[in-house]
């Protein structure tokens, strides 16, 4: 960095412009490609301002949602698409938006290969992927020049489409990493057997594209650095790609962490922050032995700008990438620009409304921002431009969806008053925070705050308010949220019984043998709380690697250590039952309760479906077993003799119901003539306690009021 850098305040490094020869960005901050949904169909409109707010917001260069090059690589039928001058019209719309906004936009060309939900998938082999049902058909050699000349022509597209360059999708185990891993390539032609002819596909496609697009065209290349899958490629193969990438063409070379398939987690909020930038360091100095400048880029829970600028200033990469942190704030560079770090909208990495979406084929948002992809429709008028009378407005419970209602009505000019029982707001996010792995919470509890600081709610904490409070105001909103349900346990009322919210907020001792009843989201976090013991690897980037067996690839190819994981060890023996038969955590998270599942069994969490739960208390000795205190259970609808499970404590996790005492005290008293009474949150539905439904519910009744 030259001594002029330090023009750019607290992120000298993170807000410097890079130089690409051709073309200059004006920072380090790569939005990293993410599909939307928005990507599909003819009509690109609110794609394009999707993307618009985000180069209003400061980004250098974002990359699009995978758009596949031909039918065969597309993810689902009918997939976004570029192949004919019809479709790069279409996208036109898209890139003058960017231009309008004073940004730069690439496309990413992506081929899934097996991963496609089609039956017209194809790969190098014809070996079905372990996450699609389609078992994909080999490819000739002549098939495989057919795909490279696809991506030629969808590179050339985007260039007639206005696009400033494009990302060539090589990692994740799409179509080009099945190429060049030996599990999935079982070829014995040029494009098969030995590395060299192995790596013969994303050389030839880059070197093709480069040509047919001209040196002025920014090429990213997305280099799987880390394969995350058994048989993955050993660190001297992903040197020798990398190098052989940045000679051949590339203008930039992103970083891909772990395969689809991989059984580590790589973007869960679990995961600790930049959790992988030392990959990409390792093969920064590669790079700088050989004399390479190209950037690189790296990537993965990379969401505050300390930590990009850190990475940035430790020479980890010469760029970030950050995907849903823009979803989460689309204006997070300029935020960070002008010194408003702590007005940063922070991703917390929860999934559940961007890639839990795309997977059941959903269109993507966000949960701590609902405008996410619905920019078009969900706008926050101020009332000076709409014109609406201001109103006096109660809003009474300040969990996340009355903070977030109170902050968006008032920042639109409405006098609004936020009442709030407790001495803080955050409601059950005060106890999620305090689960390990679940830290980001903290972030989110710190956003909704300084938004309620800065948008003049007049907070009321430590006040209960009740319907005689509550007439003199246009608007009442109630947000008063859920308390946990009764299971109605014989024997429940004693002291060894507790509910989560005692647990999670350290009121009583937990002792070593512990049964938790009822396996929803509340009950996995409760195990994950007892038998991770106030330890939380999300901290500790050291002991997460060694907690799910990620090594230095350079020892062990692909990057899976020999000895498997190693997660710490519990001193607590938990018992994890639910009164459904089937699977433990069925509607846990589509990408992350794999993880969950996973994390307690590695801890030897026992988990068991379909038992009724018959009383708790002291039992008889018998079958082997002293007479003690525990839990008596039994199975099916036979009601045979109970099973007793000796433990400790019980601990109660059996869900959640609406808190609504408020508002049903305002409706008995009959309407109030030009009063506007309204239910959200867990309040209004208390099923699975969904921050995302109750946030995105507060902010489209705020937006209309």
């Amino acid at each position: 960095m030259t001594p002029a850098d330090t023009r750019h305040g607290l992120y000298p490094h993170l807000l410097a412009p890079l130089d690409l020869g051709f073309t200059q960005l004006r920072n380090r901050v790569l939005m990293g490609s993410m599909h939307t949904g928005l990507e599909d169909g003819r009509d690109l409109g609110k794609l394009a301002a999707y993307f618009r707010e985000r180069a209003e917001g400061g980004v250098g260069l974002m990359v699009t949602g995978g758009f596949a090059p031909n039918i065969a690589g597309w993810a689902k039928p009918f997939a976004g698409t570029l192949s004919t001058s019809g479709a790069a019209r279409r996208h036109q719309i898209v890139t003058k938006a960017v231009h309008q906004a004073g940004g730069k936009i690439a496309l990413q060309i992506l081929h899934t290969g097996r991963y496609a939900y089609h039956p017209l998938a194809v790969a190098p082999s014809a070996i079905k992927s372990p996450i699609s049902p389609f078992k994909p058909f080999e490819l000739s050699a002549r098939g495989v020049e057919r795909q490279i000349r696809a991506f030629v022509n969808c590179a050339v597209k985007a260039r007639e489409a206005g696009y400033d360059g494009v990302e060539i999708m090589g990692s994740e185990g799409y179509f080009i990493n099945q190429f060049l891993a030996k599990h999935t390539n079982h070829r014995d032609d040029a494009w098969g057997g030995d590395y060299s002819q192995r790596m013969r596909l994303p050389l030839e496609i880059v070197a093709r594209t480069r040509e047919a697009v001209g040196s002025d065209f920014i090429l990213i290349y997305r280099l799987s650095m880390i394969d995350l899958v058994p048989g993955g490629s050993s660190w001297d193969e992903v040197v020798t790609l990398g190098k052989a990438v940045a000679q051949g063409g590339a203008s930039i070379i992103n970083t891909g962490i772990g395969w689809h398939e991989a059984r580590v987690p790589t973007i869960a909020t679990s995961v600790p922050r930049a959790a992988f930038a030392w990959v990409t360091k390792k093969m920064k100095a590669e790079f700088a032995t050989a004399g390479i400048t190209t950037p690189l880029v790296t990537s993965n829970r990379i969401n505050t700008p300390e930590v990009a600028e850190q990475l940035l200033a430790d020479g980890s990469a010469d760029m970030v990438s950050m995907a849903r942190p823009l979803l989460a704030d689309p204006a997070f560079v300029n935020k960070a620009a002008e010194g408003r770090a702590e007005d940063i909208n922070t991703c917390i990495a929860c999934n559940q409304a961007c890639l839990d979406h795309i997977f059941v084929n959903k269109l993507t948002s966000c949960l701590v921002n609902p405008r996410a992809c619905h920019e078009t429709e969900l706008v926050y008028h101020p009332l000076t431009d709409s014109g609406a009378p201001k109103k006096r407005i109660a809003i009474v419970g300040a969990g996340p969806a009355g903070a977030t209602a109170a902050a968006i009505a008032a920042e639109r000019g409405h006098e609004v008053h936020l009442f709030e029982a407790a001495g803080d707001i955050g409601g059950q996010l005060n106890l999620a925070k305090q689960v390990p792995g679940k830290e980001e919470f903290h972030e989110m509890l710190r956003y909704l705050r300084r938004r309620i600081d800065t948008t003049g709610v007049r907070l009321h904490l430590n006040t209960r308010a009740c319907a005689e409070d509550l007439l003199a105001y246009d608007v009442v909103v109630v947000a008063t949220g859920v308390v946990p349900r009764d299971p109605k346990i014989a024997g429940q009322d004693d002291a060894r019984v507790m509910s989560y919210v005692d647990v999670l907020q350290g009121t009583k001792p937990v002792g070593r043998k512990v049964a938790i009843v009822g396996a929803g989201g509340i009950g996995f976090d409760v195990a994950e709380f007892l038998t991770s013991e106030g330890h939380s690897t999300a901290l500790d980037l050291p002991a997460w690697l060694a907690e799910w067996g990620v090594a230095d690839p350079a020892q062990a190819a692909g990057g899976l250590a020999p000895q498997g994981p190693q997660p710490p060890a519990s001193t607590r023996e938990v018992t994890l039952l639910q009164r459904k038969r089937g699977k433990l955590g069925d509607k846990l998270g589509k990408t992350t309760g794999w993880i969950h599942r996973a994390a307690l069994k590695m801890k030897r969490v026992r988990m068991e479906g379909g038992v009724n739960y018959e009383r708790i208390g002291e039992h008889p000795e018998g079958a082997g077993r002293r007479a003690g205190w525990g839990l008596a259970i039994t199975r099916g609808e036979g009601r045979a003799d109970p099973q007793w499970l000796d433990c400790d404590t019980v601990v109660l996790c059996a869900g959640q119901i609406s808190q609504r005492s408020v508002f049903d005290e305002l409706q008995a008293r009959g309407r109030i003539p030009g009063q506007d009474l309204h239910l959200i949150g867990g309040a209004f539905e208390a099923g699975e306690l969904d921050a995302k439904r109750a946030i995105d519910q507060a902010a489209r009744l705020a937006a209309r009021l």
